[in-house]
């Protein structure tokens, strides 16, 4: 299972569904867009080792992105972005679920759905 940002924002938020979700899927991926999207956020260095060290918790893997899923990713940005306004960070986080094969838990089903290859997981805080 990939979990995208937004329901890791949930979980940082003190959403409780949000953490049920991640301890639920233990041993999950997310993509290294998520990380980087989630450093972003950070407040302070506080923030960030707590992020690690829930990470290491949950035995996450971060996928690293490849040519593949730079290339699928692209190909989404092409196909998508005028009809749909896809953004670069859906589209490398949907390419990295389709690249593994992985269906994708978000809250934000609509930044994917016009994927046809990307299996989507509903996440509703």
């Amino acid at each position: 299972m990939l979990i995208d940002t937004d329901v890791f924002i949930w979980y940082m938020r003190g959403n409780t569904k949000a953490l049920d979700e991640l301890e639920k899927h233990r041993n999950f991926s997310l993509s290294v867009v998520t990380y980087m999207e989630l450093v972003q956020g950070m407040r302070n260095n506080k923030e960030l080792t707590a992020l690690r060290k829930a990470l290491k918790s949950w035995n996450c893997n971060i996928i690293y992105l490849s040519e593949e899923i730079s290339s699928k990713a692209m190909f989404y940005v092409e196909q998508h972005y005028l009809s749909h306004s896809m953004q670069i960070a859906d589209a490398l986080i949907g390419a990295t679920a389709a690249s593994y094969g992985m269906p994708l838990l978000t809250g934000n089903d609509k930044h994917y759905k016009v994927v046809k290859e990307i299996s989507l997981k509903k996440f509703r805080p």
